[in-house]
């Protein structure tokens, strides 16, 4: 494959994740102003069931027609009417669950929150076979261009209905907005449309590979959800919103980056599956260049945290900044769980990623159970320890089928590790000095930029200059 057009394609998603969450960062700081943590806190609640469902959406089918190298239209139509399918009953379910979950929060008052918000689930099923078709395509300009318009569209929705005064509901007619604009922009805007064609052998083919990471996504998200069920149920609907948000940010950068390799990163290996020692060097490249970019946004954000929730939030969400520290140390190992599970995924091994999500999630559930009743900080830190473990048992596979091995991939991020590390211990101190929250930020972040780039330079780091010369070429070839 051109790797001109990966490269460009990687430009594209990552520019689109970047526009479209930096514009949700904006709207969601000004709305946590106006809105506070308990309305926040509440549609986490409800959020909880609708991402468990959302699973189903896409039964890991998506996944299998990326994977399949000569997946056609019978191919994602029949995908597609299936999923309509899925999703209507899935639909049918959270309306008449509606009151039972109302009566376990103890809040009827969430009812019609539910069964409105889980109309995106409709949506998604139309949109989830979309984004199959620009990734296995790679046009992801395409959805650039659906993105930014639905995200510009929700923000001045979700503000609008805030100022009068909707509460709850101005977060509702965001996330519909969003969906259902991008939904329809992308409609007109791709090429692909469903056919009638629709073929049980097809689907079965597809569903040989695809039910493992269904199975697989399931375990993970009802892992995930079923932490933020428990606190929401155990203490307080503000302690799940400062959970939550001390979540958003890091996941919010981290999950850019990573989103925008991941879609590149799986058609590309999906496409090179039968030579190993292709995908191990892709694989190599994504863990030495991800590192070297996350690593030290993780480390600078956490070093920042306190200064940062005041000055964007305010001080009535200062007890986020604890979990917004945690969640940055979880999450700079993420692309390396990434790049080794798209490997497994890209190379048609999905029953070995099934058995991983197994034992990473009775590690994770035997770590929550013990420490729930504890408190948050205590659940947040077994997450911590769980989440190195997990990059243990991901590592394994590759080591044994790409001769990738875990000694390798430690020494590839080892250098972007160890420079984070030396830049948080510079920038961290300087919260002590009295000066005023928004220089105190600035200072932390300019000395944090010339400490890493500074010892990038210092000591010759090879990802350093690769990726300055791949922006370098982009910049030549655009001239």
């Amino acid at each position: 494959m051109d790797s001109t057009k990966v490269f460009n394609n990687l430009i594209w998603r990552f520019t689109e994740r970047m526009c479209s969450q930096g514009i949700s960062l904006v709207v969601s700081i000004i709305l946590a102003r106006m809105l506070g943590p308990e309305v926040y806190g509440t549609i986490a609640l409800v959020n909880v069931f609708i991402a468990v469902l959302q699973v189903f959406v896409d039964s890991g089918f998506a996944s299998a027609l990326i994977q399949k190298k000569d997946s056609d239209d019978t191919d994602f139509s029949t995908v597609f009417y299936l999923n309509l399918v899925i999703c209507g009953v899935l639909y049918t379910i959270m309306f008449f669950s509606a009151p039972l979950i109302g009566e376990f929060y103890q809040q009827p008052e969430l009812v019609p929150v539910i069964r409105v918000l889980s109309l995106t689930l409709v949506i998604s099923g139309v949109k989830n076979v979309q984004q199959a078709y620009v990734s296995k395509k790679l046009i992801f300009k395409k959805f650039f261009y659906a993105t930014l318009i639905a995200t510009i569209g929700s923000a001045i929705v979700g503000i609008f209905l805030a100022f009068k005064g909707f509460g709850i509901w101005a977060l509702v007619g965001q996330t519909l907005f969003i969906n259902i604009v991008s939904t329809i922009t992308l409609w007109f805007s791709i090429d692909w449309k469903p056919k009638l064609l629709f073929s049980f052998e097809r689907l079965k083919g597809l569903f040989s590979f695809g039910w493992k990471l269904l199975v697989s996504s399931l375990i993970d998200t009802v892992y995930i959800k079923t932490r933020q069920l428990l606190i929401g149920k155990i203490y307080t609907a503000s302690d799940l919103a400062f959970y939550n948000k001390g979540d958003q940010y890091p996941n919010l950068l981290v999950t850019n980056i990573n989103m925008s390799i991941d879609s590149v990163l799986f058609p590309v290996m999906s496409d090179a599956q039968d030579d190993f020692a292709k995908v191990k060097a892709m694989v190599k490249r994504s863990i030495k260049t991800s590192s070297y970019i996350v690593w030290p946004i993780m480390f600078g954000l956490a070093a920042v945290a306190t200064p940062f929730i005041r000055v964007i939030l305010t001080e009535e969400w200062l007890p986020c900044a604890f979990y917004m520290q945690m969640f940055c140390f979880i999450y700079c190992i993420l692309p390396i769980h990434t790049a080794t599970i798209n490997a497994i995924k890209a190379i048609g091994r999905s029953d070995i990623y099934l058995k991983q999500e197994i034992a990473k999630k009775i590690v994770g559930v035997v770590a929550m159970l013990a420490t729930i009743f504890i408190s948050i900080r205590a659940m947040t830190y077994s997450y911590l320890f769980t989440s190195v473990l997990s990059l243990i048992i991901n590592a394994y596979p590759v080591a044994r089928i790409l001769k990738y091995s875990f000694k390798e991939m430690l020494k590839d991020v080892f250098p972007s590790a160890l420079m984070s590390i030396v830049m948080f211990a510079g920038c961290w101190p300087i919260q002590f000095i009295n000066m005023p929250d928004i220089v105190m930020l600035i200072v932390q972040i300019f000395v944090g930029l010339i400490l890493y780039l500074g010892m990038s330079i210092l000591f010759k780091n090879e990802s350093f200059y690769y990726v300055l010369n791949i922006v370098k070429s982009k910049f030549k070839k655009g001239a």
